[in-house]
């Protein structure tokens, strides 16, 4: 189960315990993350209600950066290379925020994903967008030889011949 966000909180919807100079929140509803929340030295001249108002403030901020944060997704052009990979981590890695793909599958019936020119294992393709846990995606499938192109897009439930 995925969690929820974690959101502002009163003091009974909350458990604090502290460690050393830092401070773990977690809900007592359990499909709420929690959070972790280094302080610092001053962790040691505050009350849990201090505590728990700097963790709100910290989420108060957070909603406002997403409330005004306006995303672009940057497509590499054509041609030039879509992902890279990267030796300290051992894997590839996106160099936009949009990916051209072919899937195709091997002869075990393996799902092998084509970025470029370069084959990509199902493991390896995880590893590729696990570099952006905790984003959202979305996923169009288009003709194989129209990757480049924004497809028209309806929103509406699909007739019995289209599925």
């Amino acid at each position: 189960m995925r969690l929820k966000r974690p959101r502002v909180a009163s003091p009974d919807e909350v458990r604090i315990t502290r460690e050393g100079e830092s401070a773990s929140i977690e809900f007592t509803d359990p499909s709420i993350g929690g959070t972790h929340l280094t302080i610092g030295p001053a962790i040691r001249g505050m009350t849990d209600l201090d505590i728990l108002e700097l963790y709100n403030d910290c989420v108060r901020a957070q909603d406002h950066s997403r409330a005004t944060y306006e995303h672009v997704a940057i497509e590499i052009p054509v041609g030039k290379a879509q992902i890279e990979y990267q030796e300290q981590c051992d894997q590839w890695t996106p160099r936009g925020g949009v990916l051209r793909c072919v899937i195709e599958d091997d002869e075990d019936g393996n799902p092998v994903i084509y970025i470029d020119d370069q084959e990509l294992t199902w493991r390896e393709f995880g590893g590729l967008i696990r570099t952006y846990a905790g984003w959202g995606m979305r996923i169009k499938f288009v003709p194989d030889d129209a990757t480049h192109e924004e497809p028209v897009t309806e929103v509406r439930e699909p007739t019995k011949d289209e599925r």
